[in-house]
């Protein structure tokens, strides 16, 4: 591939927690797509940073009784500093409070308003601050609680500055179809269309119920409106360029991978591309959307205890397995788990067994049969079929790798580290030293270096420290020159000497780190108590007991006992409980079944999903069932 310019960015972070399993797994695929272009001689710009403005760091900060600028620093550095222990290799790292920032994002609005795209109006609607977002009512869960995040929100009514979205919706629609690797996986494109098929409102970009935000620039004469947080965020990929200020580096534009988790996919995907256009900007390459990660089944959350902390496990384990487990572990866009278990696995078997053993085996041979001379001029000679297995997995690389398929990348990878211990296997060198046969035993030494070489350079991305012990073991450097030589010319390696080493992987036998156990998240049908406290009869009629119809029903997979029901109780939908009933009854037995649902409990979330009611049942020593009607009855009907 010839030399040209590579953008690869992650979102900024925002500033009200601090970093994350998530936030580490968004920055090492970035790290390795950056690693990559550079050792294929592209010019690249690396972007990480932190997003420090809105009214949720406002609040935060409140809380903690600091100035909010003093906050924001402090949760800022602690992401740069875990990215400088990371040995993260950013160009630059970016702050929404930087003064190039700020003019930059008061260009754009300056530009967008002048091409017609922003008008002032009043804006009355329902306010999560959790996600800074506007939702409509029929997005609204149970009528209140946000759609994405489960918090209630609010009505709040404003003066507002819009940007026309409905005016680029064909036109999104359009990008969206005629660049099929836009969004990655494109799964998640799917998604995407389907949602901007359904129709696109006008985005309110404006707020004034809070302060801590980029003004409006001084010509509009606003001094109470600060700029939707979003808009100011998105804007980074290009102000970090230099938009709007010296745009030394807009050369870079656009970017070749924008990287983000799911839950912010929409705001990347639509938002975004509809605010390049109206700028008159080319549209990003590739947004790709990672998962999410669990521990050991679980979701992740403080109550628990059990959220993992990347610097620990980077500490205990080594930060380069933890980066090979985290890219190996999950295909791109899937949900992953994280257990200490499946880490060990990698790193015992993965690489120690595969890689770090074939380096040992090499050492071992080239030391026994020829003073630790190893030469690859004979290989052809010898090898050609393996070399040329070899050369065929190698080839395949590459594309996966910006197209963000880093799990097959590092999968198809391994295929030459078999090939090469398959060939000791095989030929048996202790055999064909004894028949005099000592071309043939060194062409196959030739051949395992050149496999391990060939390994090196396309694993550098992922475990730059690693490979360039592997690469010092060989007699070379890895560079863009011998990147060029090795994989694309398939150049062959000059005669070495090897040296007894330290294994790479040494075998780890237990856990590493202490588990918190996990807190019990399911509800427990609970025995009922003898010691009975009566009540009124007006306190029993604050309880809703109505009768429904059970018309969906599915397994909370990673739940013993829950199922997630969907119950039609004669409203305008059906009421999602989760029922922790699965010991009991199977999806098949409890579809289209009448139940008795307590109708106006509080939503809870339980396993991640949202509870909005309860069924009723019984269970003593022959087991549990539910409480049903003894004829068919109307959804919806009152029990008394």
């Amino acid at each position: 591939m010839s030399c040209h310019k590579s953008y690869i960015t992650t979102p900024i972070y925002y500033v009200n927690d601090v970093p994350h399993i998530g936030h580490a797994y968004t920055t090492i695929i970035a790290d390795t797509l950056a690693r990559y272009a550079r050792l294929i001689n592209q010019d690249t710009f690396f972007l990480t940073g932190t997003d420090e403005h809105g009214q949720k760091i406002e609040e935060a900060s409140r809380k903690r009784g600091k100035p909010t600028q003093e906050y924001a620093d402090e949760i800022s550095a602690k992401f740069r500093n875990l990215w400088d222990q990371f040995d993260i290799s950013y160009d630059r790292f970016i702050r929404t409070t930087d003064s190039d920032h700020i003019k930059g994002v008061q260009k754009a609005f300056t530009v967008m308003y002048q091409n017609g795209d922003i008008y002032k109006d009043k804006y009355r609607g329902h306010y999560c601050i959790s996600c800074e977002t506007f939702f409509p009512e029929t997005q609204l869960v149970g009528g209140e609680f946000c759609p994405d995040c489960g918090k209630p929100t609010s009505i709040v009514e404003e003066e507002s500055y819009f940007f026309r979205l409905s005016k680029y919706q064909d036109r999104l629609l359009k990008w969206y179809r005629d660049n099929p690797n836009s969004i990655l996986p494109k799964s998640k494109r799917n998604e995407i269309i389907r949602f901007v098929e359904g129709g696109l409102n006008d985005l309110s970009i404006t707020r004034t119920s809070f302060d801590w935000g980029i003004k409006l620039p001084k010509e509009f004469n606003e001094p109470k409106h600060v700029i939707y947080v979003w808009l100011d965020a998105l804007m980074n990929y290009i102000t970090a360029l230099g938009y709007g200020t010296d745009e030394a580096n807009m050369d870079f534009w656009p970017a070749r991978v924008h990287l983000i988790g799911k839950d912010i996919l929409r705001f990347h995907a639509i938002y975004w591309p509809a605010f390049l256009m109206s700028l008159e900007l080319p549209l990003p390459k590739h947004i790709g959307a990672h998962g999410w990660w669990t521990r050991n089944g679980e979701k992740m959350s403080k109550s628990k205890g059990n959220v993992v902390n990347p610097k620990e496990v980077a500490d205990a384990y080594g930060l380069e397995n933890f980066r090979y487990f985290m890219l190996r572990e999950v295909p791109f866009g899937g949900d992953g788990d994280f257990s200490q278990r499946a880490l060990i696995d990698r790193i015992n078997s993965d690489l120690g067994n595969d890689l770090g053993n074939l380096l040992n085996r090499l050492i071992g041979m080239s030391g026994k049969y020829f003073n630790g001379l190893v030469e690859s001029n004979l290989i052809d000679k010898f090898y050609q079929k393996e070399l040329d297995e070899v050369n065929s997995s190698i080839s395949k690389l590459e594309p996966m790798i910006f197209e963000l398929q880093l799990h097959k990348y590092l999968e198809e990878l391994w295929r030459p580290l078999t090939i090469a211990n398959r060939a000791i296997d095989r030929y048996q060198p202790w055999s064909m030293i004894k028949e005099g046969k000592r071309d043939e035993v060194m062409a196959l030494n030739g051949l395992i270096a050149t496999i391990l070489a060939k390994v090196s350079l396309m694993l550098h991305a992922v475990m730059p420290k690693t490979t360039k012990i592997i690469a010092n073991a060989l007699g070379f450097e890895i560079n863009p020159k011998t990147f060029q030589t090795i994989i694309r010319e398939d150049g062959k390696l000059a005669p070495f000497r090897t040296q007894r080493r330290e294994p790479l992987f040494p075998r780890i036998e237990k856990e590493l780190l202490e588990e918190k156990k996990p807190e019990i998240e399911e509800r427990e049908v609970k025995e009922e108590s003898n010691n009975i406290t009566p009540i009124s009869i007006d306190k029993f009629f604050e309880t809703s007991l109505k009768i429904g119809t059970v018309v969906d029903a599915k397994e909370i997979k990673k739940s013993k006992k829950l199922l997630l029901l969907q119950v039609d109780i004669g409203e305008d939908r059906p009421r999602q409980i989760v029922a922790g009933i699965k010991e009991w009854y199977s999806v098949e037995d409890i579809l289209n079944r009448q139940v008795c649902v307590v109708s106006n409990l509080k939503p809870a979330k339980l396993m991640g999903f949202k509870s909005e009611g309860m069924l009723l049942g019984a269970k003593d020593s022959s087991g549990f069932s539910l409480i049903t009607v003894e004829k068919p009855k109307a959804n919806g009907t009152p029990i008394r």
